[in-house]
């Protein structure tokens, strides 16, 4: 909430812990504030009084709201002795149990709910509804419940229409789509306006109503652009996420009116309530969308528990301001009236009525027999006056009438009989009574109404308790009286008996609709019948004069109305209460007592009433219940549906023995009256509650589930179309319960008889079935029934189970298969496929579910019930019933059917995949993505010298190649995989190998179905599993035409069979953590059966992403062991380890199914090396296996193995191969042809699964992954090959050798006291990761120019890991730390040239950093040294090679590398080093052992000490060196230029000196030189 918020009040309930119920106590003025920084130390603190004054200031001003309720029924009521009563409340107001609010007409008269003839009770109130109204003061909310019913009104058109989109059809996607966007839009629009013109009254409000107005504007806008850009489905998730927005939008934290309270009081008790929000019901001036979605509408209330309903109530509420009430007229169906009434007394005294009042017994009273007061003293309230004189009426009742709007009626006449004086029995003096023990005539007499015929004569009832002849036994209290208990055992002191007689008659179908159903007592004519009796005072009031009443009443009423007339609803002014007598306001009090026996003032009575009711007719349409939860421990139930509607219910018949029964029955409701507009009716029908009960003997049953259902309401019957039976959730005590399939309908039974014209559903033994428009479409279909076996069976007794067999259920048809003899040695069943036909419904969603239930056999033909499992969706095993085999669907093939026709299509498709397969590959394995021609090799296409060194590079690669680079090729991670390994492929599944949809879950042979205890459901714990399969076709309606085929008839032995298993376990990753360090010390157990492999002490330190690389193997009989578990644990330091997470995997799944799931089939077939063949068939015997369990024949190859003929088709080698191998070990053509082939059927390649790891202490958690996979060997077929080996890359130990002999133009650190740069140099070098084994050189003093010499070796011995290219450093994070966690970096050698300094940290002058595995070429002379190379123009000055190696391949390196200095983000050349580099492996180096430095052994090379001057400054001792550091290295330019000008001045000078003699000669004897030539030739 914003700082600047209002506060704003909150109510609070009461919740009672043992008990659904809620209590309104009271309001909590708040005001919330947020603001950003950190929490205040004071967590409470003392509110000021200004800041109360301020709040109590800044409230809304407070209105009058009126409360209105018209109660149309109340039913489904339980039977008993008390009244009922139904009170309505908002806050304290109207609750009748708070002594602080006014007295108002807040609830209903109290009375006695009546049967309705079937099951249920209901309050007797026909055509004069209670009306309840309660007036309160509030804080005006108007504005505020105006914008949350907008937004309300918009979500709930938009849930119905994402509801209707969800459910339909893809063809009806289109039109209910622009329903959707054309309605939202219009909402949206409409809304807008009423938002805009509002006045926010806080921040919050201000805030909300803008997020309210974008979020509309934008609905608005994107339902006004049209449909989707893509296809009406890409509607529904946009739509979901709208209605989301909406309704995170609709609530309002700020209105602080209390919900509305609707209690139902029996006596003094509260029994049921149901709550209301007020803003549901708020009206409002502003239009129908600003309303409450239940203002002023009919609606239907369940009051009462899921478990335990106590009441359905029909009521009309109304809430709004009483100034603005003249509206409230407009809102009912019925005018109001208001009624004071009073109750008159009479007493039987010595056999006469008598209003003389006895002691303890008043002679006027109210309804609840309280003392009251007479007519002549009753006032009307303020303002109010009477209207009418006193008139006698009785309470306007709807008479318990059992044959209304039923069919069948079943009559009952007790007979009875009296003990004589001989101890003999004859007739009674009331031979004939009903239960209640008044007289009716006797059995013979009661004549059949016109109508009605009946079905059977009587008979006497002789279920129950009592004797072999029906008889029930007791003893009267007075005579003529009937006895209060009766007993089914005859003693000598029993004075009376009965027995029961019965005859059920059923209504004629062409008489329905013409008796009339109901019957009301209304005779204010006639005062002296308008009496109620009872036996007792105090008890039960009847209409009917019995013989014992001692009591009876009558009901005085008359009508009062306002005396001015007035602006608002008079039901509003009713507060307070009436006036008595005239007396002194002083003795008013004392004049109305509290407490039974004296006298009250009655409260008003306020009635709605009706003139004639609307009749109706309600047909349900009850097809069947489905996945029903039998009650308690029972496995089965005797379902019987009770359907109730308004006051009147009926019942289906009782199927026993089933959980899902099909009663396809029609009950039929005739002329149901209900009050008020039809047209209301539609908008608003009234619910249909079909409650199912287990109906074990007699009694009420066991209550199973409940439906509340919604009929479809006709109104001009000639339009009707039949309905649809739809899927109705049932709601049992522990929450869904199942579904109903039925259907319902509300016809309007209108003067014409329209309804009459109707067809009727067809009668069918005794019941109405469901007509064939609307009942489902059967058809004869067959079941087969692949019972393969059960596993991990355990009973709930301590007895174990011994033989238990399988009864399976669908359709009403039960297939019961023979026992497992022995379960601990063969867990299969002897007989595995079976055939069941039945009728079941063409549309899929009318399909009933099959019901399995396992049964012991134990001693004494004890057997009990094991578990039950229900399989839904029966689409999954519909199969066609002439398909020939399909290679890509888990269906056992059919015997006699034509191969060649099942291969056909995928043997077309296979040649030109393959061929795609094979271009593949020769572009994969191409140089350069060249492609020669087919049979040549690609080689061929580089010199030979290149093939050669390129074909040595691959072999070499392949033999460091091993089962890592594959799975680092898979992973995507190059760098750690090899060239070699790009042919082969290992495919990585990102879950677990039964989740792939390509391979089914691997239950194509059969599929595993847990099995629970009877009551269980989907979520417990289950107590074993079925193994098998169903496969679902329909059979021919004619005799004649024989059956198709079955398919479960070729099937693999199902013998228990020892296996070899071998469990590959790889790595694992994102492990939930263990310690507190954030990690955990993973180790792998591995169990199958009673055998465990798995040590505690090979675990994985101080990581949540081990790599464990190790393989279990171990023996185990499949199906007897057949549940593989993983699990991974955390060392302790002391047992017992924590589980971090578990896996299971069924192993017989695996080794059955026809995807070839027991072992993976490699991309290449290889005789040799790490990828060599495993599996126990040889890939061509693998074949001819394949196609023996799939029903088609052997292939046949031809001589050479490069051509087989299979499934009526030839495939060749170079298919799939475009010329010889290349990879080594490739074997013969025959069996890389064998396995050219299998791939292609799309079975398990070699894999690696990823399973996901859960822990039982936090189920539903994932704890982290496990990459791994499982090899299946059976041992009836051979011995397996070798394992893969999976162990984690081991590095080998390595020894590098660097020699650093001189620098060069290193940067001086120093400057002489003769002002020359010089330095004390020396060199650290170290590899990355081995700081601790840094070594240094001697130290070069007083180097001049940066030039020093060394000849210092440095040897650093490292772990290497090939295949990675990475250093392996054993490394501890802490130094309490127990155990070593492994670091891998790239091999790195780091040099750095130092400037050594006696009293001052030494200068850093420069780093050489050098990658072993892509090494710089070195300069071979200082001078061509640089950080870039130079490049040479001409050919013999360029270098020859890459600019990088790698010193793992070449072994030596020898020159000059550039030293730098990293400063400012940039590097400079900081100097150069002469090294060489030498890598040696372990046994090298054993074999040519050196010394550090110039220690001992000096050799490989031998090296001398360094030639340095002593000592710079001593020049007399050494003139020519002092000259060359002095003069030389600083002056050498500016003498180098002087030289070369001196020699140009002396060439000069000779050319000046010699030139005029030769001219002078030239210009004598020009010809001389040649003659001189010639001379010379002649010679």
């Amino acid at each position: 909430m914003p700082p600047d918020a209002k506060p704003t009040w909150n109510e609070v309930f009461f919740f009672p812990l043992r008990d659904t119920m809620v209590a309104y106590r009271g309001r909590v003025l708040l005001e919330l504030s947020t603001h950003p920084g950190d929490i205040d130390e004071r967590q409470q603190d003392t509110i000021a009084p200004e800041d109360v004054s301020r709040a109590q200031r800044l409230l809304p001003p407070r209105h009058r709201l009126g409360l209105c309720a018209v109660f149309y029924s109340a039913t489904m009521l339980s039977p008993t002795s008390e009244p009922l009563r139904f009170e309505l409340s908002i806050g304290h107001h109207g609750d009748t149990g708070d002594t602080t609010g006014h007295p108002s007409a807040c609830a209903t008269p109290q009375g006695h709910p009546l049967f309705d003839g079937n099951r249920y009770y209901y309050m007797p109130w026909y055509n004069s509804k209670p009306v309840v109204a309660v007036s309160s003061t509030w804080e005006d909310a108007g504005q505020r419940w105006d914008g949350q019913n907008l937004l309300h009104s918009v979500g709930e058109r938009l849930e119905r229409n994402v509801a209707m989109l969800r459910n339909a059809r893809p063809d009806a996607h289109g039109d209910i789509g622009r329903k959707l966007l054309r309605e939202l839009a219009r909402d949206c629009r409409a809304a807008l306006p009423m938002l805009q013109a509002q006045h926010p009254k806080t921040r919050l409000d201000v805030e909300l109503r803008a997020a309210r107005l974008h979020l509309l504007q934008l609905l608005a806008s994107a339902a006004a652009t049209g449909p989707p850009r893509q296809a009406w489905a890409a509607l529904l998730p946009e739509a979901e996420a709208w209605l989301g927005r909406v309704a995170a939008l609709q609530a309002e934290p700020q209105a602080g009116v209390p919900d509305v309270l609707l209690w139902l009081w029996r006596g003094a008790r509260r029994l049921a309530c149901a709550r209301i929000p007020a803003h549901r019901l708020a009206c409002s001036a502003h239009g129908p969308a600003a309303c409450g979605r239940l203002c002023g509408r009919t609606h239907t209330l369940m009051l009462g528990a899921p478990g335990h309903l106590h009441a359905q109530l029909r009521v009309r509420l109304w809430l709004g301001h009483v100034a603005e009430s003249q509206e409230l007229p407009r809102y009912l169906e019925g005018p109001l009236h208001v009624y004071a009434e009073t109750y008159e007394i009479q007493m039987k005294v010595l056999g006469k009525w008598s209003r003389r009042a006895l002691p303890g017994h008043p002679s006027f009273s109210d309804v609840a027999g309280r003392a009251g007061l007479p007519c002549e003293r009753i006032r009307t309230p303020q303002g109010w006056c009477w209207d009418g004189p006193w008139a006698v009426e009785p309470p306007q009742r709807l008479l318990p009438d059992p044959e209304a709007g039923v069919d069948e009626v079943l009559e009952e006449v007790y007979e009875n009989q009296s003990r004589q004086h001989g101890g003999e029995w004859g007739p009674a003096n009331v031979p004939s009574t009903d239960v209640t023990g008044t007289a009716v005539p006797p059995k013979e007499e009661v004549a059949c109404p016109q109508g009605w015929h009946i079905t059977d004569d009587w008979r006497v009832e002789v279920t129950g308790a009592v004797d072999e002849a029906g008889w029930e036994y007791g003893v009267s209290v007075a005579a003529g009286d009937p006895s209060p208990a009766w007993h089914p055992k005859e003693e000598t002191y029993h004075t009376q008996r009965r027995r029961r007689w019965l005859r059920t008659r059923r209504r004629d179908n062409s008489a329905q609709g013409q008796e009339k159903d109901i019957d009301v007592v209304h005779s204010p004519e006639a005062p002296d019948k308008a009496w109620e009796y009872a036996s007792l005072w105090g008890g039960r009031f009847h209409p009917q004069r019995r013989a014992g009443d001692v009591c009876r009443r009558r009901c005085w009423h008359r009508r009062m109305v306002p005396e001015p007339p007035s602006a608002v609803a008079a039901i509003f002014l009713l507060e307070g209460t009436a006036d008595v007598e005239a007396m002194p306001e002083s003795k008013q009090t004392a004049a109305v007592p509290k407490g039974r026996g004296h006298s009250q003032h009655p409260k008003p009575v306020i009635l709605c009433t009706f003139q004639r009711p609307s009749s109706f007719q309600l047909r349900c349409y009850l097809f069947q219940a489905l996945e029903l939860k039998p009650h308690g421990t029972k496995t089965t139930a005797d379902p019987v549906a009770h359907v109730s509607f308004v006051h009147l219910s009926q019942s289906t018949r009782v199927l026993p023995g089933t959980l899902d029964p099909v009663w396809d029955q029609a009950l039929l409701f005739h002329r149901v009256p209900l009050h008020g507009d039809p047209r209301g009716v539609r908008e608003e029908p009234p619910a249909v509650v079909v409650e199912v009960f287990d109906q074990d003997g007699e009694g009420a049953g066991s209550f199973l589930g409940r439906s509340v259902c919604t009929p479809k309401v006709w109104l001009d019957v000639g339009r009707w179309k039949p309905p649809r039976l739809q899927r109705y959730p049932l709601e049992g005590p522990g929450g869904p319960a199942g579904e109903l399939l039925a259907a319902f309908e509300l016809l309007h039974e209108a003067e014409d008889g329209a309804v009459a014209r109707l067809s009727t559903p067809p009668w069918r033994q005794g019941t109405f079935s469901i007509p064939s428009g609307i009942r489902p479409v059967l058809r004869l279909m067959a079941l087969e029934v692949l019972a393969w076996g059960l596993r991990g069976l355990h009973g709930r007794s301590v007895l174990p189970v011994r033989a238990p067999s399988l009864e399976v259920q669908c359709g009403g048809q039960v297939l019961r298969i023979p026992p497992i003899t022995n379960l601990t040695t063969n867990p299969n069943f002897p007989i595995n496929a079976f055939l069941l036909t039945l009728h079941l419904p063409l549309e899929e969603e009318y399909v009933p579910p099959i019901r399995l239930r396992v049964l012991d056999t134990q001693g004494f033909g004890y057997r009990p019930h094991v578990g039950q499992a229900c399989v839904q969706d029966l689409a999954r095993f519909r199969r066609q019933p002439n398909a020939g085999e399909q290679l890509l669907t888990p269906r056992v093939p059919v015997a006699g059917s034509n191969p060649a026709a099942a291969w056909g299509k995928i043997a077309q498709m296979l040649p030109r995949v393959t061929a795609e397969k094979g271009t593949a590959d020769k572009v994969g394995t191409g140089i350069g993505g060249h492609q020669g021609p087919p049979g040549s090799s690609c080689l061929t296409l580089l010199p030979h010298s290149a093939a050669h060194q390129d074909m040595e590079r691959e072999e070499e690669d392949e033999e460091e190649g091993d089962w890592w680079s594959k799975f680092y090729m898979a992973m995507g991670d190059k760098a750690k995989s090899h060239q070699g390994t790009r042919r082969d492929s290992l495919k990585v599944y990102s879950c677990e190998l039964e989740a792939v949809p390509e391979f089914e879950g691997l239950q194509d042979f059969c599929q595993t179905f847990p099995l629970y205890q009877p009551g269980g459901q989907q979520g417990d714990d289950p107590v074993g599993e079925f193994k098998g399969l169903f496969c679902l076709y329909p059979l021919p309606e004619d005799p004649g035409v024989p059956p198709p085929p079955r398919h479960f008839q070729e099937l693999p032995p199902s013998q228990p069979q020892q296996c070899l298993v071998r469990v590959y376990i790889v790595r694992a990753f994102d492990l939930s953590p263990r310690d507190r360090n954030g990690m955990c010390d993973p180790y792998v157990r591995v169990s199958l059966g009673a055998k465990t492999l798995g040590q505690r002490d090979q675990y994985v330190p101080n990581t949540v992403e081990p790599v464990f690389g190790r393989m279990f193997e171990m023996m185990g009989t499949v199906p007897l062991e057949k549940d593989l578990r993983v699990s991974l644990l955390d060392h302790d330091l002391l047992p017992p380890d924590q589980e971090i997470g578990s896996t299971t995997i069924d192993l017989e799944n695996r080794l059955l199914s026809r995807f070839r799931a027991h072992c993976g089939l490699p991309r290449l077939y290889r005789t040799a090396g790490p990828g060599r063949w495993r599996d126990q068939l040889s890939p061509s015997r693998a074949l001819e296996h394949l196609a023996h369990s799939r029903g088609l024949q052997a292939p046949e190859f031809n001589t050479e193995g490069t051509a087989v003929s299979f499934g009526g088709s030839t495939f060749l080698l170079s298919h799939f191969e475009s010329g010889p191998p290349t990879h080594r070990h490739p074997g013969v053509p025959r069996e890389r042809l064998a396995l050219h082939v299998m791939r292609a059927w799309k079975l398990v390649p070699e894999h690696l699964e990823t399973r996901t790891l859960y822990n039982s202490a936090q189920p539903g958690l994932e704890q982290g992954k496990l990459q791994m996979w499982v090899d299946i060997f059976p041992s009836n077929l051979g011995p397996p090959g070798p394992p893969v080996d999976i162990s984690p890359r081991k590095p080998q130990s390595y020894e590098l050798r660097c020699v650093v002999w001189n620098t060069r133009d290193v940067e001086p650190g120093d400057t002489s006291a003769s002002g020359q740069r010089m330095s004390d140099i020396y060199v650290i070098g170290w590899m990355d990761g081995l700081e601790e084994q840094k070594q240094r050189t001697d130290v070069h003093y007083r180097a001049l120019q940066g030039d020093g010499s060394f000849h210092w070796r440095f040897v650093f011995p490292f772990q290497y890991l090939v295949a990675e290219q990475r250093c392996v450093l054993p490394h501890k994070e802490h130094f309490w730390s127990l155990d070593q966690t492994v670091l891998k970096v790239p091999p790195k050698l780091i040099l750095q040239v130092w400037d050594n300094d006696k009293f001052s940290a030494d200068d850093f002058l420069g780093v050489l950093e050098l990658q072993l595995t892509r090494l710089p070429r070195p300069a071979q002379r200082p001078q061509d040294c640089a950080l870039k190379p130079h490049l040479s123009p001409w050919p013999w000055g360029r270098t020859r090679g890459p600019p990088h190696f790698s010193l793992f391949r070449k072994k030596q390196a020898r020159g000059w590398w550039p030293c730098v200095v990293h400063k400012g983000g940039t590097q400079r050349m900081a100097g150069k080093l002469e090294l060489s580099l030498e890598l040696l492996n372990e046994k090298e180096a054993e074999e040519r052992p050196a010394g550090k430095g110039r220690e001992e052994p000096n050799a490989y090379p031998t090296l001398q000490p360094p030639v340095r001057p002593d000592s710079s400054f001593l020049w007399l001792r050494t003139p020519l060196r002092a000259l060359r550091y002095a003069v030389w290295q600083r002056h050498r330019c500016r003498i180098t230029a002087t030289i070369a000008l001196l020699l140009l001045l002396l060439l000069l000078l000779n050319f000046i000196y010699s030139a005029p003699g030769y001219i002078a000669m030239k210009l004598v004897n020009p010809l001389q030189g040649l003659r001189l030539f010639r001379a010379g030739s002649k010679r």
